[in-house]
């Protein structure tokens, strides 16, 4: 496999540098120079590959721009950062009042060397799904895992599968009839990368060896596809787990949200 830059570099060209050509019809997007701005479900989101000559008060005045228009949605926006981007930018992004969440790993390994990676899980049945009923399960477990309100994720898979089916896998982890697990495979077409994106397991079925599982039956189907590369933007919770099955960590990523001043 190529060398942890080399990997990183494909990650920028590969998956930073098409994310315009992949967002869900339902995410309003328009460009701002060299910043892509978009209305997701959750939050308003700024992506920036590469901000080329754009420097001091234009920078400044550009980040300006993004925060305003979230203001005038009255939504939070999540500029999404990376490790290696240029040095001044969380700065004028803390001193134009964006506040940093927790860092992420960005992990990337070979989809054949993962369809192994776990097996069958005693009581659990895992199976794909495409169903809305399933999709608002998913959203309810997610709720739970995280304290927040995550019903907005079944209408967004929903949305990602009626634009896109065949770049995306949801499986649902299951026991005694409740949705314990579910996570999903996110296909980038035109490269050759994909993402394993959810993963979130309810805290009594954790330890169990079904995050493991999840990861081998989207591997399998990504190798099936001719897919070579998984990446995961991974909590301090999975990066372990995933390293410990042989993805390789090649970055961070944090983002920096600006939250509307309550009314």
């Amino acid at each position: 496999m190529s060398t942890d830059d080399e990997l990183l570099a494909l990650h920028d060209e590969q998956v930073r540098g098409t994310i315009a050509d992949r967002l869900p019809p339902s995410w309003r997007a328009a460009w701002d120079g060299p910043v892509l701005y978009a209305r997701s479900p959750q939050r308003e989101m700024a992506f920036a590959r590469d901000l080329g000559g754009v420097d001091g008060a234009e920078l400044d005045a550009l980040i300006a721009r993004v925060r305003e228009r979230a203001a005038a949605a009255g939504r939070a926006v999540e500029w999404k950062t990376y490790g290696h981007d240029r040095p001044d930018l969380t700065s004028r992004l803390r001193a134009a009042g964006f506040v940093p969440e927790d860092v992420e790993t960005v992990v990337i390994g070979a989809a054949a060397d993962l369809t192994e990676a776990g097996g069958d899980v005693a009581g659990v049945t895992i199976r794909a799904t495409t169903d809305i009923s399933d999709l608002r399960r998913i959203a309810a477990m997610e709720s739970s895992v995280w304290g927040a309100d995550w019903s907005f994720l079944a209408d967004d898979l929903h949305d990602r599968i009626e634009a896109s089916p065949d770049d995306l896998a949801i499986f649902v982890a299951e026991a005694h009839g409740e949705v314990v697990s579910a996570a999903w495979l996110a296909a980038f077409p035109g490269t050759e990368f994909a993402a394993l994106w959810g993963g979130s397991t309810l805290a009594a079925w954790r330890r169990k060896g079904i995050y493991r599982a999840l990861v081998a039956r989207r591997a399998r189907v990504a190798a099936d596809r001719g897919i070579r590369y998984l990446m995961v933007e991974a909590s301090d919770d999975s990066r372990p787990i995933l390293q410990r099955l042989g993805l390789r960590a090649v970055g961070t990523t944090t983002p920096w949200v600006w939250t509307p001043p309550a009314s």
